[in-house]
């Protein structure tokens, strides 16, 4: 006999077998690992569908990559020049690389620059006014958005 645990669930028992909550334990500990969210996450925030407060795995997968490309960013643009002059190895994994994806949005920014102002709306030429990377220094990099 496989031993099992008893849930309750709204007004019925629901049996799971031990394996499965091992198979289950397992998965939850590799999928934590590879996304590297912090310890203290709970189960909820990652598999919950129905709860106020959702995160669904995009999001949190969103919030790593754009938190590990913050902290390059902010090594690589320190006023430090000790700090400036090391070259940081992030660990991301071999799906996705950090400094590969900064130096796209970089690159992509730089071609905007170059290309120039263009005219997406009815509102016409010199209606907005464009914020230019190469232009701007210091904390202004960090904060641009497109």
């Amino acid at each position: 006999m496989v031993p099992a645990v008893h849930t309750y669930s709204q007004n019925s028992i629901v049996t799971l077998s031990l394996r499965y909550l091992l198979h289950h334990s397992r998965i939850n500990k590799y999928t934590r690992k590879w996304l590297k969210v912090p310890p203290g996450l709970s189960g909820v925030a990652m598999y919950c569908l129905k709860a106020k407060l959702k995160l669904p795995m995009k999001s949190i997968l969103e919030d790593y990559k754009s938190g590990k490309a913050r902290l390059l960013t902010m090594l690589e643009e320190s006023d430090d020049p000790v700090v400036k002059t090391v070259q940081p190895s992030l660990k991301t994994g071999r799906k996705w690389k950090v400094t590969e994806a900064v130096d796209e949005a970089k690159e992509c920014l730089k071609m905007k620059e170059v290309i120039g102002q263009t005219q997406t709306d009815r509102r016409g030429l010199g209606s907005t006014t464009a914020k230019w990377w190469s232009k701007t220094e210091g904390k202004g990099k960090k904060g641009t958005r497109s």
